[in-house]
């Protein structure tokens, strides 16, 4: 299963892009499953240490939803709005809440592939900067990082959605990206195994 994390409080562009790349990667055959925080309450971490003791996280909120979601996904796709030139403060509390999940298996993101988005509203908003923050987060879990490759998509898929929907469905750059990054990630996905 590829599990998509929309990191958008709203239901306007990140959505959007995330659909259709999950969109993308069930016409190639995968399963999905789409995880937004809209609506969701998910705490930040506090850094209390609770997880390292009790193998868990001491908040129980919609956290308790998305756990069992990761742990299953073959691949996993974040995607963000850009906030103040990085990823959203609701995807960025998803990524600190994994560490419960590090605490109980220090390998439970290793061997998976990831994949970033990210959407800003501005040409040059920080969008670089959000997907480089997801890779990084990738990177330190074990998981494999798949970007999009040389001439359009170096570090994955990034829009600029002139902070509309209708900005973001006319991004053709964006959707070239976006194509080119599940491309790669599906490839991946079907040439190796992921060990289990």
């Amino acid at each position: 299963m590829i599990l998509g994390i929309c990191g958008s409080p709203r239901k306007q562009a990140t959505d959007y892009v995330l659909h259709e790349a999950l969109k993308m990667l069930e016409d190639k055959g995968f399963e999905t499953e789409f995880f937004g925080v809209r609506g969701k309450n998910i705490s930040p971490c506090r850094h209390c240490d609770y997880c390292l003791r009790e193998k868990e996280c001491i908040m129980k909120d919609d956290m308790y939803e998305l756990y069992p979601l990761i742990k299953e996904a073959r691949g996993i796709i974040m995607a963000t709005p850009v906030y103040n030139g990085g990823l959203s403060a609701q995807l960025k509390a998803v990524m600190d809440r994994c560490r419960a999940l590090g605490a109980a298996e220090y390998d439970f993101l290793r061997y998976k592939v990831g994949m970033a988005v990210a959407v800003g509203g501005d040409r040059i908003g920080g969008q670089e900067l959000a997907v480089q923050q997801i890779i990084t987060f990738y990177i330190l879990e074990g998981a494999v990082p798949i970007s999009g490759g040389a001439f359009g998509a170096n570090l994955g898929a990034n829009f600029w959605s002139q902070d509309t929907l209708k900005g973001v469905k006319e991004d053709k750059e964006g959707f070239r990206s976006l194509r080119k990054t599940v491309k790669k990630f599906a490839a991946f996905l079907e040439k190796f195994e992921v060990k289990e």
